[in-house]
């Protein structure tokens, strides 16, 4: 395959200079254009928290990074902080809400305890020496998208030949699930008229009809264009190869000091994702809680939620519960990555999941 794309694997391997986990079009989708398990608390394994002067123990510091500006989309840790699930869990959480292009390195370094990270950047990443381990799976379907007005005719990925598409670069996973879509054709990018727009604009390209279609999120760009009255189109890439989503991760030297506390973390996020997945107005209302300019438009948010939920769950989440990690399609994605040049050390699902921590029955 290398010697089939030689101009792609030159340009996608900036993936590895771009290692968000929650950035734009390089992971974790923005959402921002403008049986509940019961509350763990923190085993009595956790070796660093020490006791105040009356003998309670003090709570476990946690630093998550989210990655990105605050928005709808990490409504379950917003629900988690306001419910005091992590309080109850034994933990004091500290959200970094910026972008921040060195996060899974800062994940890595353990500067940040616990960020979310996604698969496409996890896996070249690990295979670069950082220490990171993926640990539970927040967007079981792909989030990244191409999407079109449906008046473009874009059914399928064939469609896309000789189509103008928008991307912001030729990078990061919206790019890496344009190349499985565009394969599966027997299409290459040269197939194409490739637009970039390196400021993110390639969403209002397609509205004004200057490309075709474009990379973007399933929870982000063809929600804006139903929302103004425009029907769009979507292609995702589950069916072609199952990518892994962004997820939680932290770093190896974290796990080892603080694996208890991380542990609880999980259990306390997940815990909220499933009550705003059966209730998604308790979701919408912490984000407006925590962002209050939300609240100004708070049909959108719902729509912007909504889509993101369903983002929540592939079918193996739908059988095992919000979470669930999905081994095959790791080791799956690993090899689709190594074929794109994108993994220039040798690695296994074991070097890159833990998924162990997941509560029991995930």
């Amino acid at each position: 395959m290398h010697s089939r794309r030689p101009a792609f694997v030159v340009g996608v391997l900036a993936v590895l200079l771009v290692v968000a986990a929650c950035g734009v079009e390089s992971g974790t989708p923005t959402a921002d254009v403008s049986e509940t398990p019961a509350a763990t608390e923190l085993p009595t394994g956790e070796p660093s928290a020490p006791a105040s002067p009356e003998g309670s123990v003090q709570p476990v510091d946690l630093t998550v990074g989210l990655g990105y500006i605050p928005s709808v989309q990490f409504a379950p840790f917003y629900l988690a902080e306001q419910q005091g699930y992590y309080e109850e869990a034994g933990l004091n959480v500290e959200f970094l809400h910026q972008t921040d292009q060195d996060l899974i390195p800062l994940v890595g370094q353990g500067t940040v305890d616990v960020g979310i990270g996604d698969g496409t950047s996890v896996i070249p990443a690990v295979s670069q020496g950082i220490p990171v381990r993926y640990l539970a799976t927040i967007y079981g379907k792909f989030p990244s998208i191409v999407f079109a007005k449906e008046s473009a005719g874009i059914r399928t990925p064939a469609d896309l030949a000789g189509r103008k598409l928008g991307t912001p670069g030729r990078f990061g996973s919206g790019w890496v699930a344009l190349q499985a879509m565009l394969q599966s054709a027997g299409l290459t990018p040269e197939d194409l008229e490739i637009v970039e727009y390196p400021d993110f604009g390639q969403g209002a390209a397609v509205a004004a009809d200057q490309v075709d279609a474009a990379t973007g999120f399933a929870n982000n760009e063809p929600v804006q264009l139903e929302l103004s009255g425009t029907p769009a189109s979507v292609l995702r890439v589950d069916d072609i190869v199952a990518l892994p989503g962004p997820g939680l991760i932290a770093g190896v030297g974290t796990l080892e000091e603080q694996q208890d506390a991380v542990q609880a973390f999980l259990t306390a996020t997940l815990r909220a994702m499933e009550e705003i997945k059966g209730d998604p107005e308790v979701g919408l209302d912490a984000a407006i809680a925590k962002v209050p300019e939300l609240g100004a438009d708070r049909d959108t948010q719902r729509a912007i939620l909504e889509a993101t939920i369903d983002s929540w769950e592939g079918p193996l989440q739908a059988e095992r519960g919000l979470g669930a990690v999905d081994r095959d399609g790791w080791q799956a994605s690993i090899e689709y990555l190594d074929d794109l040049g994108l993994v220039p050390n040798p690695i296994t699902i074991e070097d890159v999941l833990r998924d162990d921590l997941l509560p029991a029955g995930d």
